[in-house]
């Protein structure tokens, strides 16, 4: 890990918080490949539209190991992206949600749902809910399972995902689990892992203060649909599996949001990737942790799916 970042260092990486969105969108499109494996073929890869609550379609993908023709549905997992919701895209973690399908023997529908600056809170954490919404009604004509669904997402999609575990409770929408990969759960950057970690390991203060600058405005930080950590209740939600770097800012909420869970009664699966930082599940060619992690989640979507069957 050290010397990829020795290497990103040395290759005069430009620090997000200079650039505009636009370029950083593009700089991120260009090097998200670098580190990642070589991409899994799959059996069904199928473009979609989904319907938003204000006209607006957005883009998903959908995996699946399977054809079209295959005979029985199969779960499926709503995946959404990180970025600090202003970079990123299907293509960007399609190594990632093509994994988890080969792996959990799954469909995985990735959302490209609207980023900021152009569109800032609560669009992103809208477009989800919708999305979520549109698959477990849309499942039968895809030839999915509706009683078997689970979300999930990395970074500021781990947010999303853990805002949509939320909704889905309220709304008597039953899911399988809640996959989330080291998601921002607090409305402030105060614990010590942020202290710690916030400068030289991938995700400095300055981008995500630039990501954060980008999304929200100051009034808003305290909504939980930012912050899931302020929900006012935490109780009968989907089991939740965790996946953490140990060197990254979000490392101490995402365990405090563990132990906030499991005080609810939520049955969590936590998992620290030690040594790593964040966003290491993209850097499968050359972090064992990150093909690790792929197979920890992979299994945790099959099990979960099993049970609920």
């Amino acid at each position: 890990m050290r010397l990829v970042l020795r290497n990103i260092e040395r290759a005069g990486r430009p620090p997000m918080y200079l650039l505009n969105a636009h370029q950083a969108r593009l700089f991120y499109e260009m090097s998200a490949s670098i580190l990642d494996l070589p991409e899994p073929p799959m059996a069904r890869v199928e473009d979609l539209r989904i319907p938003m609550r204000d006209g607006h379609l957005i883009k998903a993908r959908l995996f699946a190991p399977y054809p079209k023709s295959h005979t029985s549905p199969i779960p499926a997992l709503v995946y959404f992206h990180g970025g600090g919701f202003t970079i990123g895209s299907i293509q960007t973690h399609n190594v990632l949600c093509r994994e988890l399908a080969r792996i959990a023997q799954c469909a995985v529908i990735s959302v490209d749902y609207r980023l900021a600056p152009e569109h800032r809170f609560p669009v992103a954490t809208n477009d989800a809910w919708d999305a979520l919404q549109w698959v477990a009604t849309s499942a039968e004509s895809m030839g999915l399972l509706a009683n078997a669904l689970a979300v999930g997402g990395d970074s500021a999609g781990g947010t999303l995902a853990a805002v949509c575990a939320i909704h889905a409770r309220d709304a008597g929408l039953k899911l399988a689990l809640q996959m989330l990969i080291y998601p921002g759960t607090a409305a402030r950057q105060e614990t010590t892992s942020h202290n710690t970690y916030q400068s030289g390991f991938m995700l400095d203060k300055a981008t995500v203060d630039w990501f954060f600058d980008h999304y929200i405005d100051a009034k808003d930080r305290d909504d939980w649909r930012f912050a899931p950590m302020l929900a006012e209740r935490h109780d009968g939600l989907a089991p939740a599996w965790m996946g953490l770097a140990e060197c990254d800012p979000l490392v101490d909420e995402g365990v405090a949001y563990a132990d906030m869970l499991r005080m609810a009664g939520v049955k969590v699966d936590l998992e620290i990737y030690h040594g790593v930082v964040h966003g290491f599940v993209n850097m499968g060619r050359v972090i064992p942790e990150a093909r690790q992690a792929h197979q920890d989640a992979g299994r945790a979507l099959k099990h979960a799916f099993a049970l609920g069957q």
